[in-house]
């Protein structure tokens, strides 16, 4: 990966920290409680009202960048 997309990324996630201090404690605190076959559910509702979920039985792949993107956000 480019050096200097990931000072970008950095930058940019830093910027969501500040913006979302509690979305990073939830990812925190759910990433140490997740499993393999877990589910997480995601659920968006769009400025209209307009609702979209999906879920997901984690799997011990998922587990592997869950734990990765957990490193990453401790940074």
């Amino acid at each position: 990966m480019n050096p200097m997309g990931l000072m970008k990324i950095k930058g940019l996630v830093d910027r969501f920290k500040v913006d979302h201090p509690k979305v990073p404690k939830f990812f925190a605190a759910a990433s140490s409680s997740i499993d393999v076959d877990s589910i997480v559910e995601i659920n968006l509702t769009t400025a209209d009202g307009k609702n979209i979920c999906t879920n997901m039985k984690v799997s011990a792949n998922d587990m592997e960048l869950i734990k990765q993107l957990s490193e990453v956000m401790k940074s």
